[in-house]
């Protein structure tokens, strides 16, 4: 077999704040050893794709053409970002493909034929050579758009309910609850009888949520949220927090509610509860500073979460056991509905990047590599 061309996308930033994002031709040797070469027939679209693909690049205002976008920086992103600066970046950290070639080893062979999902990073190209022992072999009758988000959305919301049963909490408050990701949650929360705190924007959302059976789900956007928000946190007993939007007030007014939930009926003290109220960030919806007021006194955490580090916290034993649950309720619990599928040619164009970039609650978008 000799080397396998095919086209990938790239994106580099450059000294001046210029942002090239381009299809690009690439050659793939045979894969040796534990690799296989996979052919990409699915790639989701996920907010961290997005920091990579573009942050927080003027696309709006971007030059477009032949497969080619150049969008401007802004100064203080390029300072924050000069360690990529000159670096051609493969995007697309996960998807889904049948394995076409594969190394000598017997687990590279194993897999030929089969169709695998893998999270390596630089999926948004037709081909990809990765090693067998990193992916998961979908199960019988499963389809590339099916496992093709099989990893980033799943296994971080089995992380947060993870997480919460490792720090001692008891009920969950999620933010941009509407998503991919906060249905999963809302099902395994179900299914794990794990009380959970639901934050959309909108009564639409609202009705998303409610269809699939979610108790607590509130409009952040209503005049009586924060009453709202107060019944649900005092019902459910929740003290920790997943926020997919990052800045704003509402991190803040979480906490506020949690401390009042957990004083009521508790005597005075001027460093307020005992209660570990904690907040973790995982998202940047809001690209403005996340402001908070502290009137939740002095038992609170505010940090972020990201999904591979939990991993590695986690070991190898839970993140087997996430994996395989994961396998085993790919078309039910897992599952992810799209928006819109495009090519990789087509995810290049303006209207594609303006509609995607958007980054609207419950609107995935999958690019089809092989279209």
């Amino acid at each position: 077999m000799g080397d396998t061309r095919g086209l990938k996308i790239l994106s580099t930033l450059a000294e001046d704040g210029r942002l090239t994002v381009e299809l690009a031709e690439e050659s793939l040797p045979p894969p040796k050893g534990h690799e296989i070469l996979v052919r990409v027939e699915a790639a989701p679209i996920n907010p961290s794709d997005l920091g990579l693909l573009f942050g927080p690049a003027d696309v709006e205002n971007a030059d477009y053409g032949d497969g080619r976008i150049v969008a401007q920086m802004p100064d203080p992103a390029r300072r924050a970002m000069a360690s990529r600066v000159g670096d051609a970046m493969a995007v697309g950290n996960e998807g889904a493909g049948t394995v076409i070639a594969a190394g000598e080893a017997p687990e590279a062979q194993a897999l030929l034929g089969k169709l695998v999902t893998c999270v390596p990073g630089g999926m948004f190209a037709q081909y990809r050579l990765v090693d067998a022992r990193s992916v998961m072999a979908l199960p019988d009758g499963a389809t590339a758009e099916q496992g093709a988000s099989a990893f980033v959305n799943p296994m971080t919301a089995l992380g947060f309910v993870e997480t919460m049963r490792r720090d001692g909490h008891k009920a969950i408050v999620h933010t941009a609850a509407a998503s991919n990701l906060g249905q999963m949650l809302v099902r395994i929360c179900q299914e794990d009888n794990v009380p959970l705190v639901n934050i959309v924007r909108n009564q639409m959302q609202v009705d998303v949520l409610k269809a699939l059976g979610a108790e607590h789900v509130l409009d952040s956007s209503s005049e009586d949220f924060r009453a709202q928000l107060q019944a649900a946190i005092e019902a459910t007993g929740a003290t920790i927090a997943f926020d997919a939007i990052g800045g704003g007030t509402l991190v803040g007014q979480i906490l506020h509610v949690m401390e009042q939930a957990a004083n009521r009926g508790a005597s005075y003290s001027r460093y307020g509860s005992d209660v570990l109220k904690q907040a973790y960030i995982y998202g940047a919806l809001d690209m403005t500073p996340t402001v908070i007021t502290r009137s939740f006194g002095f038992s609170w955490n505010v940090g972020g979460w990201l999904l591979f580090p939990f991993l590695q916290r986690a070991g190898a034993e839970t993140v087997e056991r996430m994996r395989q649950r994961v396998r085993d309720s790919l078309t039910t619990t897992f599952v992810s509905p799209y928006k819109a599928r495009i090519s990789l040619q087509d995810a290049l164009t303006r209207d594609a990047v303006l509609a995607y970039n958007a980054r609207r609650t419950g609107e995935k978008y999958l690019i089809v590599p092989q279209g």
